[in-house]
């Protein structure tokens, strides 16, 4: 099917909703993070360097609307909640991932 010569308000939406988290540099490390393995709020805020409780919540709920990242919460003895990266996120991820990659190789011939 031939591509229209337009973005049409779906198409433009869909990129809205990946600008919103490609484009936001805290998304981005909290997705790389929990695809490492880091996936409690406390210790998300210890790995990634600067980002604030308010941030780190926000980012987190975002990336939960968008269907990138799970919620478990875990009431056994001691409340705690741990999140996971969903097909999606992890696919997300490894782009982002390919993607710092590409910039370090370019760096290193620009040198």
């Amino acid at each position: 099917m031939p591509r229209s010569s337009y973005l049409n308000l779906a198409e433009r939406n869909a990129y809205r909703s990946l600008e919103d988290v490609i484009g936001c540099k805290w998304s981005t490390a909290v997705l790389g993070a929990i695809q490492r393995g880091v996936n409690r709020p406390g210790k998300l805020e210890r790995f990634i360097p600067g980002i604030s409780t308010k941030v780190l919540n926000e980012r987190l709920r975002k990336l939960l609307n968008y269907g990138l990242i799970t919620k478990e919460d875990h009431s056994d003895q001691v409340l705690h909640v741990e999140y996971q990266l969903t097909p999606v996120g992890t696919r997300l991820a490894n782009i982002i991932e390919q993607l710092h990659a590409l910039g370090e190789a370019h760096e290193k011939s620009a040198d």
